[in-house]
């Protein structure tokens, strides 16, 4: 090999080893600064370190660099100058970037080098300008297809960037850009994750404020329901609630009445959460109303009857009795159906007890069949006598009676038991509970734990799709 083919190839080797040391001198700053909780703007001290590398490996006494984006839209710069106010950056980029030479790099994605700045029409004179510059070279920092910026060199005497030192910038700024191209995407993806990390804690933050309010609509909503059961001679109250979120669609009462009866309800309000459990206070306290006015609303329907101050007189409280009791159903279906543009309805199981005979009258609103359990298993199935309530203005309630006799449970719950899943999707069935139902027993509290120990065994560690709720009543044997 000839000495000059040595002299070329050990100049291209320095301009090699050059581009490779400002390339790893850029990645270790920017390693350095990603890692740093001092340097919030990593894009921006990129440039600078870019600006002060490129200077140190030319010669050069100034430099400048603009970070275009995709489009080819300015998208960071350092000047020359300085520090500027933002407004005067913005006149002096645009100015360049449109007469200057870094605008004519641009259009043409070429290097341009100006000797003597005197006599180079591409060279732009700023007003101002608090610097000498006879010599500029400035670059095209292109990535792929994409002109990432453009590196613009000065100095104070012309003709100082010889083509020595264009050939080693020409390395330098492919190595660089691919420097740039990264510290850009980590800066974008840094403030991605500060602006996650804000919507975070806004979420946070609503979270619990949400935990808070549904907490509260749980405690609103468990002193809807009865604290206590009734105590009555001879009679015995078993209730079973277990919710499938914090605010349940299901609901229970049982309450005394005109006359010694004993008004029991249970029922499930369609669909699930906050909407369900508030039309489920409401359906329990129509019921609660109706019923302890219901020979007060027959007057208002039938005579338009006027009272004072929205009392009944001695009179209907000595005629009050279950068949009038019955009206409470009707009433509140046609209260809810003609004031419910959110087509919100419930299935419900109505009766009233008359504890000195165990007479019992019901009404079954669509709701699962309630049961008769006797010593040696069912006895009585009380299957629906009307529809839903609250889905149709003027609906028509049959009611029924039996006789509870001594011994015997009344058994009333809600589909969230049948409909129960285990992990593997299996449902509990009818049919499983029937079959504990026909089982002899002694006591609803017996009848109670036998049923849950059962239903949740079988749901597991399966999520509860649905309210369980259960309810029962016992006439003692004397």
């Amino acid at each position: 090999m000839s000495t000059e083919a040595l002299k070329m190839e050990l100049a291209q080797l320095r301009k090699e080893r050059a581009a490779f040391q400002a390339q790893s001198e850029l990645f270790e700053k920017f390693i350095a600064m990603a890692r740093s909780p001092d340097e919030p703007e990593v894009i921006k001290a990129m440039l600078r370190k870019t600006v002060e590398i490129s200077i140190e490996l030319t010669g050069a006494e100034r430099g400048s660099l603009f970070l275009l984006d995709s489009d080819g839209v300015l998208a960071d710069s350092i000047l020359c100058r300085g520090e500027t106010s933002p407004e005067l950056g913005s006149v002096l980029i645009e100015a360049v970037l449109k007469k200057g030479l870094a605008g004519w790099v641009m259009r043409h994605r070429k290097i341009g080098l100006v000797n003597d700045t005197g006599k180079d029409d591409r060279w732009l004179i700023l007003p101002n300008q608090p610097y000498s510059a006879r010599s500029a070279l400035a670059l095209p920092i292109i990535s792929g297809e994409m002109m990432a910026g453009i590196l613009t060199l000065v100095h104070s005497l012309p003709g100082h960037f010889s083509q020595e030192i264009v050939e080693r910038m020409k390395i330098t700024t492919g190595q660089v850009a691919l420097v740039l191209e990264n510290a850009y995407l980590f800066d974008n993806l840094n403030e991605s994750f500060k602006s996650l990390g804000k919507a975070n804690k806004k979420i946070e933050a609503y979270s619990r404020a949400l935990d808070k309010e549904m907490e509260n609509c749980r405690q609103i909503q468990k002193h809807f329901l009865p604290g206590q059961l009734p105590s009555i001679p001879n009679w015995h109250f078993e209730e079973f609630f277990f919710p499938a979120t914090r605010v349940s669609g299901d609901f229970y009462d049982a309450f005394m009445l005109p006359g010694g009866y004993t008004g029991l309800v249970i029922g499930d309000v369609c669909d699930k959460g906050v909407g369900s459990a508030l039309f489920m206070a409401l359906y329990r306290s129509l019921i609660r109303i109706f019923s302890g006015q219901a020979q007060l609303s027959r007057s208002l329907v039938n005579t338009q009857t006027q009272t004072v101050g929205g009392t009944r007189d001695p009179a209907s409280i000595r005629n009050y009795n279950q068949i009038d009791a019955m009206r409470t159903v009707a009433l509140t279906n046609d209260y809810i159906a003609q004031n419910n543009e959110l087509c919100m309805f419930a299935t419900l199981f109505f009766s009233v007890l008359d504890p000195k005979n165990g007479k019992l009258v019901y009404i079954n609103g669509g709701h699962e069949t309630a049961f008769v359990i006797g010593r040696n298993g069912v006895s009585k199935r009380l299957l629906p006598t009307g529809p839903a309530v609250g889905l149709i203005p003027e609906a028509k309630f049959e009611y029924k009676q039996i006789q509870l006799k001594p011994g015997e449970i009344l058994f009333a719950f809600t589909d969230g038991v049948p409909d129960a899943r285990s992990p593997g999707e299996e449902r509990f069935t009818r049919k499983r509970l029937i079959s504990l139902l026909s089982q002899p027993v002694a006591t609803a509290l017996e009848l109670m734990e036998r049923i849950g120990t059962r239903l949740f065994a079988h749901i597991g560690k399966a999520p509860q799709e649905d309210d369980i709720t259960m309810l029962t009543i016992q006439r003692k044997i004397q």
